[in-house]
């Protein structure tokens, strides 16, 4: 509130911010009302900050303030980043490499913040979803989750029906003491040089697909990684395209690990 004397405006004490975000405009990006609403609340005395009630507007805040209305804390939701990425093949998934290969993030120039979740390696392509979201991103790779990971997958001559139940069974001996999970598997196409399968995994070891083909003696000509999660690799988008997802993609996405999977 300012009180007038001798024609001069003088300032109750009050709190004050010389840096950081005007009151209203955090209090309307919390979005509890306008800006114009949220003078009022301030004029009214609903407002404190750090446990003092303020009247003055244009006080401005800082992350590290506390701001009640009504005696309660808001905070404001701060707007995440999430991209749907068709990697290509020959990039890397990290910010750095030694060798100068080409890298996912030279393409895509987004803050150091939004990282891809999971990885997929050098030679493979397809669908890589990105964000700053460290909760969502942690639980959709963590294997307990049990999200599945779709690849379609060009190897090297035709399955036998022996190694057809193996890589469905699992407990194939991928190397390095790993063993390899059931795998969901179709096969789609066949030739005598050449076969298309769909693979479906439900978490992300080190090039699992590659060794475990390398195992039965099948190389892996091409892989497309075609869903992630609920997610699906759009037909329309090209190799080193990408595409904010909808907020309908994120509530699906957020709701695929509200509770654990209990698929085995």
């Amino acid at each position: 509130m300012t009180k007038k004397t001798d024609g001069k405006k003088q300032k109750e004490p009050q709190i004050e911010t010389l840096t950081g975000e005007r009151i209203n405009r955090f209090i309307a990006t919390c979005g509890l009302c306008s800006r114009r609403e949220a003078d009022r609340w301030i004029t009214a005395g609903r407002v404190a900050i750090n446990g003092k009630v303020i009247e003055q507007q244009g006080i401005k805040v800082n992350l590290e303030d506390v701001v009640k209305v009504d005696g309660k804390v808001i905070s404001k939701h701060e707007e995440k980043t999430y991209l749907l990425y068709y990697k290509p093949k020959g990039f890397l998934c990290t910010r750095r490499d030694d060798k100068k290969r080409p890298l996912i993030y030279d393409q895509l120039r987004i803050p150091a913040n939004v990282q891809s979740i999971g990885r997929l390696d050098m030679d493979s392509e397809g669908l890589l979803l990105l964000t700053d979201d460290g909760g969502l991103a942690q639980k959709l790779t963590h294997p307990s989750y049990k999200i599945p990971r779709q690849y379609r997958v060009r190897i090297t001559s035709q399955l036998s029906l022996e190694s057809l139940e193996k890589l469905r069974s699992g407990g194939i001996d991928m190397g390095d003491g790993d063993i390899s999970d059931a795998w969901e598997l179709v096969v789609n196409s066949e030739s005598k040089g050449h076969s298309w399968i769909t693979v479906t995994i439900y978490r992300g070891r080190y090039r699992e697909v590659r060794r475990t083909l390398k195992a039965l003696k099948h190389e892996v000509r091409r892989l497309i990684r075609t869903q992630f999660s609920n997610m699906h690799l759009d037909q329309e988008i090209r190799p080193g395209q990408w595409r904010s997802l909808k907020a309908g993609e994120v509530s699906r996405l957020q709701q695929a690990v509200s509770r654990k999977n209990t698929k085995k």
